[in-house]
């Protein structure tokens, strides 16, 4: 496992779990709204041995609850199986983000009862979700199949939206709604600036207000379409 970073403890990225978060490098998507591209190019180093955090994880296995792996993009590490499964011979839960682009992984994955709980991210409608992916010859498809797949409920699950002004537009949501038409739970996460951003000062993030139509958009989808990070 290349590991880029670790987050000892959080509260938010396991929805109703205490966990620890995994940071995984490299990732085959370009998204030019990214916040972590430091861990994006697949020749970046990795910062802490797996032994190491397996390590740190059994030590904190009376504190934590699970792990959240993130990226980057967790899937393209060879050696995720393992990884997962050491994790859970400590009694820890998994949460797994992902971009979906590796549908079959996916299945295998929760088809397997490795996972307990999928983040993937819907990254624009699918009229132009290949700018938003930075991805050249884009395979929706695979997107399709993965969505299909979390829709089946066969494992707990969410999508979400990184929402960004100069990217996104009604009409995203207008499509992305029908798409994912039976989902219990989507989110919309306003873009911030940061200080790693694939194209800094290029974007930037919506007022409440926006947020709130484009979740309108997508509600008579859905069970739940609510913003995240955002205060009321």
């Amino acid at each position: 496992m290349k590991i880029c970073g670790l987050q000892k403890t959080t509260l938010l990225d396991f929805p109703g779990h205490v966990a620890a978060t995994v940071f995984t490098g490299g990732c085959n998507f370009r998204c030019p709204f990214c916040h972590n591209s430091e861990l994006l190019p697949g020749t970046v180093e990795a910062e802490y041995e797996t032994g190491e955090v397996l390590d740190f994880l059994r030590k904190r296995k009376g504190i934590l609850e699970g792990v959240c792996i993130t990226g980057g993009e967790p899937t393209l590490q060879p050696d995720l199986e393992d990884f997962i499964r050491s994790v859970r011979e400590l009694g820890l839960l998994v949460k797994l983000d992902t971009n979906g682009y590796k549908p079959d992984l996916l299945r295998d994955f929760c088809r397997k009862g490795l996972v307990d709980f999928v983040a993937m991210d819907i990254k624009a409608g699918r009229s132009h979700y290949a700018a938003a992916a930075g991805v050249d010859g884009m395979r929706l498809e695979r997107i399709d199949e993965s969505i299909r797949f979390l829709l089946e409920g066969s494992v707990p699950y969410e999508f979400r939206t990184t929402v960004v002004r100069g990217l996104h537009t009604e009409e995203d949501f207008r499509e992305i709604g029908p798409w994912i038409q039976g989902c219990g739970n989507y989110y919309l996460q306003n873009f911030t600036e940061s200080g790693q951003v694939l194209e800094p000062g290029v974007f930037s993030g919506f007022g409440k207000e926006e947020l709130e139509g484009f979740a309108e958009l997508v509600r008579p989808y859905v069970g739940q379409a609510a913003l995240r990070g955002i205060d009321y």
